[in-house]
């Protein structure tokens, strides 16, 4: 894989490191007001309260969003450093985002926060993108 595909995808996971950080943040009151802003830019159909569930949701799906970064992260690496052989490694990696993608958008739509798929959409899009481009799937 090319450095520029490199660094695409390793852009791509530490933006999802980002948006767990921010996530997390909103576990605490004192750290919360990002995660209050993103939220509310969703526009669902109640108010944002930040109650004790919201914030052990917040609490528990931010460092799993900062563990998907990592994680993927270190699939990418592996991947890479296998070449043709990592195909397979780079199939499950795609699997494991397009079902996050499915599953987040298709609840966050049934919820009344439509508009959340749009982010969604352009982590996915990124990501088949570099897919695409970097020739990783190609047979070996």
């Amino acid at each position: 894989m090319s450095r520029f595909w490199h660094n695409w995808f390793t852009i791509w996971c530490l933006s999802v490191v980002i948006f767990g950080i921010v996530l997390t943040a909103g576990g605490l009151e004192a750290t919360s007001g990002p995660t209050q802003l993103f939220l509310e830019l969703l526009h669902g159909p109640e108010p944002v309260v930040l109650g004790a569930l919201m914030r052990f949701s917040l609490g528990v799906c931010g460092p799993v969003s900062i563990a998907l970064g990592l994680t993927t992260l270190a699939a990418i690496r592996a991947a890479d450093l296998l070449g043709p052989r990592g195909r397979s490694t780079w199939l499950l990696a795609t699997a494991g985002v397009a079902s996050w993608f499915v599953l987040d958008s298709s609840l966050s739509i049934a919820t009344g926060y439509a508009l959340n798929v749009i982010p969604n959409t352009l982590f996915m899009g990124a990501w088949l993108l570099g897919i695409s481009r970097s020739g990783v799937l190609k047979a070996g």
